[in-house]
């Protein structure tokens, strides 16, 4: 029987998604995708990277979440010229005259419930130490201070992913990683009646929702009983492994937070292998979107499960063939640096046929029928080479 404090975190999560997160959906058009995701990484405690133009309501999405929870919000655009100071805060000038270095970190980013950094991949080494602290374990440390910090989660953006080694750990501290882009034409219409209306402050924010609420909702992650679809959960991280999709441990073991995170938006304390849709979010690279969507919906299209399913479990988009092509354009240009690496070629084999199956999902059939014969053409070369 659910005892008091598990229903009370059942209600915080539905409560979440009833009074923040659809609601959230109403005023921003085309943006359901970040914003289920945005909740799943503010109970799961995991921060999000948004790849995407400016222009796209990244920024107006964390202020909007930040204000229906009540919470303090930091937004900040990084350069290259960025100093510590303007992120975290200056030394205290009253107390520097008595030789003491204590940070003044009113009004910044140690003080914020939620953060969204814009252009993060823009961080010079003065401020990358500091930030991968930050975002993994929820600290500031300069010089002697470390002070705890109340986030709730980090949101970053960026139009390009890294390419400097240095950036590559700082974009690692972000689990998952989606797309932001411009409303589709036919939608333009929506978009601009949604945004005279936030412009006039014509948003409902009738929410009784607090930070501490989702905090407590937090403290709630490990109760959930995982159990269940480890197994499965374990298989489909080896499968993603084989096809190409870097997934260390540490990663994997981090991920069980967002799917425990799902279960608790669905009402549940019980995971299931539906939940792991949030590991089509995983990608280093936008060509592994694909065959990482299709890897996902495969497993959790088995699962058998009983209970509410998060609404991202169902997919409903068809294939891209714009990142088709580019991802078998990235499989030729890999195959001809790897033929001489057998565990290489098979990882490329298996991204094939995933991608071989993805395209028969295509409704057009004149694009269809072209990369079906990429596909083949490929095929021919390695049975060509045996």
């Amino acid at each position: 029987m659910t005892d008091a404090n598990e229903s009370s975190s059942l209600d915080t999560g539905a409560r979440l998604v009833q009074e923040v997160l659809n609601p959230m959906k109403s005023t921003f058009v085309g943006k359901d995708e970040v914003i289920d995701l945005l909740g799943v990484c503010v109970v799961g405690g995991e921060n999000l990277f948004l790849l995407g133009p400016p222009g796209t309501a990244k920024s107006a999405l964390v202020q909007e979440l930040t204000r229906r929870l009540e919470g303090k919000t930091f937004d900040y655009l990084l350069t290259r010229f960025t100093e510590p100071n303007e992120v975290f805060g200056p030394f205290d000038i009253r107390k520097l005259r008595a030789g003491d270095l204590v940070t003044n970190i009113e009004g910044m980013l140690p003080e914020a419930d939620l953060v969204f950094l814009d252009e993060i991949l823009n961080a010079n080494s003065a401020i990358l130490n500091s930030m991968l602290m930050v975002l993994n374990e929820r600290v500031f440390r300069r010089g002697k201070e470390t002070i705890p910090l109340p986030l709730l989660t980090v949101i970053s953006a960026s139009n390009h992913l890294p390419e400097d080694e240095a950036l590559c750990a700082l974009f690692d501290r972000f689990l998952l990683r989606v797309r932001c882009d411009n409303v589709p034409d036919e939608r333009l219409e929506e978009v601009l009646g949604a945004g005279w209306r936030i412009d006039a402050g014509m948003v409902d924010r009738g929410t009784t929702l607090s930070v501490e609420d989702i905090r407590s909702l937090q403290v709630k992650l490990h109760e959930v009983d995982l159990g269940p679809m480890r197994q499965s959960y374990s298989k489909l991280v080896l499968d993603l492994r084989h096809a190409g999709i870097g997934i260390s441990d540490r990663r994997a073991v981090k991920l069980q937070r967002l799917i425990a995170a799902s279960a608790l938006l669905c009402g549940r304390t019980e995971a299931a292998l539906s939940d792991c849709w949030v590991l089509r979010y995983i990608w280093d690279r936008q060509e592994q979107q694909e065959v990482l969507a299709s890897l996902v919906d495969e497993a959790i299209g088995k699962d058998q499960a009983e209970g509410v399913k998060h609404p991202r479990a169902e997919r409903k988009d068809s294939p891209d063939p714009e990142i088709l092509a580019r991802d078998l354009q990235s499989i030729e240009e890999q195959l001809n640096s790897t033929e001489s690496d057998s565990g290489g070629q098979a990882a490329l084999k298996e991204h094939l046929a995933v991608l071989s199956r993805r395209c028969q999902w295509l409704a057009d059939s004149e694009q269809r029928t072209y990369l079906e014969g990429k596909i083949q053409t490929l095929w021919n070369r390695w049975e060509g080479e045996q």
